[in-house]
C-alpha cells in the first residue's frame, strides 16, 4: 500500500486511517504527536537538566550535523537543510524543535522567508 502523505510502500500493516488519510506508521505518529519548537515546559526541562547534572545535553549525529551547518552558514532556510541533510522535512522539524527547547537555535522571519539561526 501507499502512504497517502510520503508516498511511501509499505505493507498492509503498517497503514492506519487518520482524518480520511491512510498514513504509514512514520506519517500517523507525526500526525498524533507533531513536533512544538514553542513549548515552554520541554524548555524549562532543558534548562532543568543542564542545572541539575552541570553538563550540556549530548546531540544526535543529525543534531550535530545542523548545529554545524548553521553555525558555519548564520541562518539557513528548512528546505535547504533538508537537501544538506536528505532527511525528511517532518523529520528535520522533530530535530529543530529539540535544538530550539535547548535553546541552540532559533526561528527567525526576514523578507517574508523562514530562516534557522543560532541562538
Amino acid at each position: 500500500m501507499i502512504c497517502e502523505r510520503c508516498k511511501a510502500d509499505v505493507t498492509e500493516e503498517e497503514i492506519h486511517e487518520h482524518l480520511g488519510q491512510k498514513l504509514c506508521d512514520d506519517c500517523y505518529m507525526d500526525a498524533l504527536s507533531p513536533a512544538k519548537a514553542c513549548d515552554p515546559w520541554a524548555v524549562h526541562a532543558a534548562k532543568s537538566f543542564v542545572e541539575k547534572y552541570g553538563q550540556e545535553p549530548m546531540l544526535n549525529s543529525v543534531q550535530t550535523r545542523i548545529m554545524d551547518i548553521v553555525k558555519r552558514e548564520g541562518k539557513i532556510e528548512p528546505g535547504s537543510l533538508v537537501q544538506k541533510l536528505q532527511i525528511k522535512p517532518a523529520d528535520l522539524e522533530r530535530e529543530l524543535a529539540t535544538l530550539r527547547h535547548m535553546e541552540m537555535i532559533r526561528g527567525a522571519l526576514e523578507h517574508g522567508k523562514k530562516l534557522i539561526k543560532p541562538w
